[in-house]
């Protein structure tokens, strides 16, 4: 018997410089005295996660292309507030232009 992927294809493609990401997943998280945090009680959005698709650029001032640094698979630290969210099925992604992409994660 087969066993099916979750995964499924994106079929989105960013525009310009921007940059489709998929957030991390937030989980539980332990604080320092040893109590679980749950996901629910943390406010704050996810600002890493992973590049899923990535526009061709922008043109700069003499009409050249100027490529997007970042390629699909790239873990990246963005703005916090840098981003609108987008959803795609059951999914949740980011779209991100790439001047608020802050870090590559190597």
């Amino acid at each position: 018997m087969k066993k099916e992927s979750k995964k499924t294809k994106v079929s989105v493609m960013p525009i310009g410089d921007r940059v489709l990401v998929k957030p991390e997943e937030v989980g539980d998280t332990k604080s320092p005295g040893g109590i679980i945090i749950p996901d629910t009680a943390q406010k704050e959005k996810p600002e890493r996660g992973k590049v899923i698709a990535v526009g061709p650029g922008k043109r700069g001032d003499g009409g050249d292309l100027i490529p997007v640094s970042v390629k699909a698979g790239d873990i990246v630290i963005f703005s916090k507030y840098g981003y609108d969210e987008v959803k795609i099925g059951d999914e949740e992604y980011y779209i991100i232009s790439e001047s608020n992409i802050l870090a590559v994660v190597k």
